[in-house]
């Protein structure tokens, strides 16, 4: 449903847009897990007041798996919608979107491991 906005219909997209990431959020399991883990990730980046430059890592990883996430959402939701019956080719696409999301994770996960591994080992042996 579109919210109309009279003479400001440029924010029309933003609103779409807020609207399509509140659907993911609400309907997708996976994007609250991968939201759950960025807010831990948030509170470590300050308890271990993280740099600029690993902050900026974090933030464009981060924004990397939610993309692929809303990205594999928007395209489930539309090869359900064009072909609503099992299918080998939807299958495929939906499974390689899903292997995208994975790519986006393990690398997030890499980044986080090079950021904080060295600052909790820190942390664990210097008390």
């Amino acid at each position: 449903m579109r919210v109309s906005l009279g003479r400001y219909r440029g924010l029309q997209s933003f609103v779409d847009a807020g609207r399509g990431v509140r659907t993911v959020l609400r309907t997708e399991w996976n994007f609250r897990i991968h939201f759950a883990i960025f807010i831990l990730i948030l509170a470590s980046g300050f308890f271990f007041r993280i740099s600029a430059g690993e902050w900026l890592a974090i933030v464009l990883s981060a924004g990397l798996v939610f993309m692929a996430e809303v990205f594999n959402t928007a395209l489930e939701y539309l090869a359900d919608a064009v072909h609503p019956e099992a299918d080998r080719g939807v299958g495929m696409a939906k499974d390689a979107a899903a292997g995208g999301v994975l790519i986006a994770a393990v690398a997030a996960a890499l980044v986080g491991a090079i950021v904080f591994l060295p600052k909790v080992w820190m942390w664990l042996t210097n008390g």
